[in-house]
């Protein structure tokens, strides 16, 4: 018998979230002060400021994720004329950044299994730091084409290993908001980017500092994160014990963290043994083969597929192109009404980061998501005004395109993107109007009639709209982006990614992650390269009505099948999913996401190895 090591001294007994629930009147004060005290935990604990810290800095790929993605929006209305690209250059330069992220999410996992995740970062941060430089020195499309594929394996690797390592090391009752900064500085990621592509949208070369820019913050985190630690849990797996017991030290900012520690530990050697039975099968295989895991994922993928298919990077990526076609005229306004949207998306990010750890995880991901269904039905209502109310073709004039002839609106004219409409602006809105034959790769004129001589000035009072139509309901789609930020930020923007930070066991944590990270980039191309065809073929406010459908069905999945995760250690969230989705005959709930009707009993004992446990153990009934 292994010889007992002296137990801790304490000047009074530990009482834990799990101690005596009665539900006889026996020790009811006793129970009342222990729920009292339970309660007041997160309030009296003290985070240290090196959590914020380390947050912070790995954040920093959250705001280089938005910021990449987020830029070409603007700089595209450059690289278009300077590299004279035509629409699948465009779609290229657009996608292969997804494409790449996609790819390089799913390589993340393993280079986070094997490497940590402190290397993953700073690799990513290189990569960050080599593809800003190559676009912004770009003198040709195939360099730039290039810089985007670097920055997208950047983005694919922050994004699957930046949640993950910010929840393993986060304490247990902020690790719900902790995660959520990531998320955050995505956000300010996106309105930063949709800042600076206003101020530099005058300058011919200004796409060079758009794209470019990229590189000081990376190169900042690459600095910043040298100092960083490794995640505990990855140190504990590798077998590396007292440097993470120090890790774990100096993130929790006390010297006692045995219980913490051995809880972890204990986790790793249930893993390893688990491990060991499975074989050396794939781990995404033998997640498939267990059925909690398999739960786990179907959840957590669903999660990250439910947050494309809703349409959020159709608004990101699309906004201005949207708030044009709401029907305002300048692309200027467009651009900076953009960054508005961005910085509403900015904004409510902070809604949630208050939110999360107070009403949870699961009402603020399904409030979100039902927010989201209202914001898109208002959109299509508002883009079916438009269409309805569409500014007549009075006007017939020779054209060498016949089709464009055929129009008897501006819509339908809008529709087809050889054509476009010419009319007079007036106080009482469009007169005079007339569709005329325009190319794609010189839209701001028509190819023939009154308005071919518009931008030789020679054509005064007329007005040429290629990509709007002017309209009088242009302010119901902006209050409908507005209003679908602002619900989606604080719960289905952030909320994917920590839950999938928190639901998978240690084992299948960084696969996990990657599988989910890789569904949402997958959904993420698909539905950002699909939207502009999806508005000609199901019109616009048919395409949002799609849109509040999908948001419907994914609003049906969670509320069944999503539980809550607040307050819940890592090991303890692995129990939510033990039990099946469904429960056959057994009348018992199939997830229990209420633990305050289970009953327990505290009982003090010693461990193996002689330390003091505190074991907590259903009545028996």
């Amino acid at each position: 018998m292994d010889p007992p090591l002296p137990m801790p001294l304490k000047s009074e007994p530990e009482i834990t979230s799990n101690d005596v629930r009665s539900t006889d009147g026996q020790n009811s004060k006793y129970t009342e002060n222990t729920t009292l005290k339970v309660d007041q935990i997160p309030e009296r604990t003290r985070t240290p400021a090196f959590v914020y810290t380390l947050t912070f800095s790995s954040a920093i790929g959250g705001f280089l994720f938005g910021y990449d993605t987020g830029v070409i929006s603007g700089a595209m209305i450059l690289l278009r004329d300077v590299f004279v690209l035509n629409s699948v250059w465009q779609e290229l330069v657009v996608s292969v950044t997804i494409g790449a992220a996609a790819v390089f999410a799913i390589f993340g996992g393993f280079l986070n299994n094997v490497f940590g995740r402190k290397p993953v970062i700073l690799i990513a941060s290189v990569i960050f730091t080599a593809g800003s430089i190559c676009m912004g020195i770009a003198n040709n499309k195939e360099l730039l084409l290039l810089g985007r594929l670097i920055v997208g394996a950047g983005i694919g690797l922050t994004s699957m290993t930046v949640p993950m390592y910010i929840a393993e090391c986060a304490p247990m009752f902020i690790r719900g908001r902790l995660v959520s900064v990531n998320v955050a500085m995505i956000a300010g990621g996106q309105f930063i980017a949709n800042v600076v592509d206003g101020i530099f949208s005058f300058n011919i070369t200004g796409w060079r500092y758009m794209l470019g820019l990229a590189a000081v913050p990376s190169f900042i985190q690459f600095m910043i994160f040298i100092f960083m630690p490794e995640s505990p849990r990855w140190l504990i797996v590798k077998g590396k014990e007292e440097l993470a017991r120090l890790v774990l030290q100096k993130i929790r900012g006390e010297a006692d963290i045995e219980e913490e520690f051995h809880s972890i530990k204990q986790n790793c050697v249930d893993m390893e043994e688990e491990l060991k039975v499975r074989g050396g099968s794939p781990i995404i295989w033998q997640m498939l083969m267990i059925p909690s895991t398999r739960r786990a994922l179907i959840l957590g993928c669903s999660l990250q597929m439910i947050q494309q298919v809703v349409g959020i990077n159709t608004v990101m990526y699309y906004s201005a192109t949207i708030i044009k076609m709401s029907g305002v005229k300048s692309s200027e306004t467009a651009i900076w009404l953009s960054a508005l949207t961005a910085f509403v998306n900015f904004l409510f990010t902070f809604v949630g980061l208050y939110l999360v750890e107070r009403i949870g995880r699961r009402p603020l991901t399904i409030c979100s998501l039902i927010g989201a269904i209202i914001s898109l039905a208002w959109l299509a209502i508002g883009f079916n005004l438009v269409a309805v109310h569409s500014a007549p073709v009075t006007v017939s004039e020779d054209d060498n395109r016949t089709t464009c002839l055929s129009y008897r609106t501006c819509n339908s004219c809008m529709m087809d993107q050889f054509c476009g409409y010419c009319y007079v602006d007036t106080s009482m809105g469009p007169v005079n109007g007339s569709c005329l034959s325009t190319t794609y790769d010189n839209p701001l004129t028509a190819s023939s009639g009154r308005c071919s001589r518009i931008l030789d000035e020679q054509a005064p009072g007329l007005s040429w709209a290629y990509d709007y139509c002017p309209t009088q309901y242009a302010w119901m789609c902006m209050v409908g982006l507005v209003l679908y930020l602002a619900f989606f930020a604080p719960g289905m923007g952030p909320m994917p990614w920590t839950i999938n930070s928190e639901i998978y066991p240690l084992w299948a944590r960084s696969t996990g992650n990657a599988a989910a990270t890789c569904v949402n980039w997958i959904f993420n191309l698909a539905v950002s390269m699909s939207f502009l065809s999806l508005t000609e073929t199901l019109t616009r406010y048919g395409t949002f009505w799609l849109y509040a459908c999908l948001a419907t069905l994914g609003a049906i999945f969670l509320a069944l099948f999503l539980p809550e995760t607040k307050g819940k250690s890592l090991e303890e969230v692995e129990g939510l999913f033990a039990q099946p989705w469904y429960g056959g005959s057994n009348s018992q709930p199939v997830i229990p996401y209420d633990d305050k009707t289970v009953q327990y009993v505290h009982i003090r004992g010693l461990n193996r190895d002689g330390r003091e446990s505190e074991l907590d153990s259903p009545d028996d009934t």
